[in-house]
């Protein structure tokens, strides 16, 4: 009907015969379902999305703070606003109205035994490198059931035992001391002036399991948190300008940084037992004051 004759052999070779059957048939489908089909009913109206207001708070969020990810966003918006929400929300409503700019199984046995506050810290060490590339080793002291970060202590240079005491000596100052410390199996924590050093404090080590992070999962994650939120993203001058930036990290971390296993509160709120007032997300201010500007949330205006 379509083509001369003399074109239908050409046509042919680029358009098998099964083609146009199946084009015919799906129209005949389409003609008895016009045909017999009932009238379509009306659609009920549904349950209504976030509002506008709470989906530029969510993009907003994410625009200033680009490694939150959509739990830890989900908790903030529940804990500022007092808007419950769940994650799927914040990201169906990010991968709808987010354009980010184009850039390069239960609890474990440590938590069970520190289920009381104080009755069981974590310790760990880690390195860094300054902008110079000398390597500071930095002790990391961490409340296992608030996860409130007690301290750190820093020393530049090759360490020994006798400098882990003094380094867990100035990350607990005026903190107290816990009944029970976890450790890893280190060899600067099976020394013997560290062991004689809890003795005399009266704090029973708890060993983790050999070679197996897993075992040690709250400050191992602590201390990526830190690496990735903060310290990735500054440069270190000396030991003086690390223990600046450590103890400005520790205060972002116990009063302002919600936590998933703490159900969205910050350690300082979930040791006290009150809650900070929702805020209104038409009356709102972004402070920008946590990590030297690195980290902005919302508050109340």
């Amino acid at each position: 009907m379509f083509l001369s004759p003399g074109r239908i052999r050409k046509v042919a070779i680029a358009l098998r015969p099964s083609t146009p059957l199946v084009f015919h048939r799906a129209l005949v489908r389409c003609k008895y379902r016009r045909l017999f089909s009932s009238t379509p009913r009306p659609k009920k109206p549904g349950p209504k999305g976030p509002s506008q207001a709470l989906i530029e708070a969510i993009v907003e969020l994410k625009s200033r703070n680009p490694r939150f990810g959509c739990p830890r966003i989900a908790h903030i918006i529940s804990q500022t606003f007092g808007i419950d929400i769940d994650k799927n929300v914040v990201y169906r409503v990010l991968a709808k109205h987010d354009r980010p700019a184009p850039c390069g199984t239960g609890p474990s046995w440590l938590a069970f035994i520190g289920h009381t506050t104080d009755s069981l810290w974590s310790v760990d060490l880690f390195r860094c490198e300054s902008i110079v590339l000398r390597s500071y080793w930095v002790l990391v002291v961490m409340d296992q059931f608030t996860r409130r970060l007690v301290g750190f202590g820093v020393h530049g240079g090759v360490v020994t035992g006798a400098d882990v005491c003094r380094m867990f000596t100035a990350a607990i100052h005026g903190q107290g001391a816990p009944r029970h410390l976890s450790t890893d199996h280190d060899p600067l924590f099976e020394a013997p002036r560290w062991t004689a050093n809890l003795r005399i404090l009266e704090i029973d080590e708890i060993k983790t399991l050999a070679n197996v992070p897993l075992s040690h999962p709250s400050v191992e994650r602590l201390i990526g948190t830190l690496r990735r939120e903060f310290l990735d993203q500054v440069l270190l001058w000396n030991a003086c300008d690390l223990e600046r930036k450590l103890a400005e990290f520790q205060v972002y971390y116990n009063a302002a940084r919600c936590h998933a296993s703490l159900e969205g509160h910050t350690p300082m709120t979930f040791a006290s037992g009150h809650t900070v007032p929702p805020a209104d997300l038409r009356n709102v201010r972004w402070v920008s004051s946590h990590c030297r500007d690195l980290v902005q949330l919302p508050v109340a205006a």
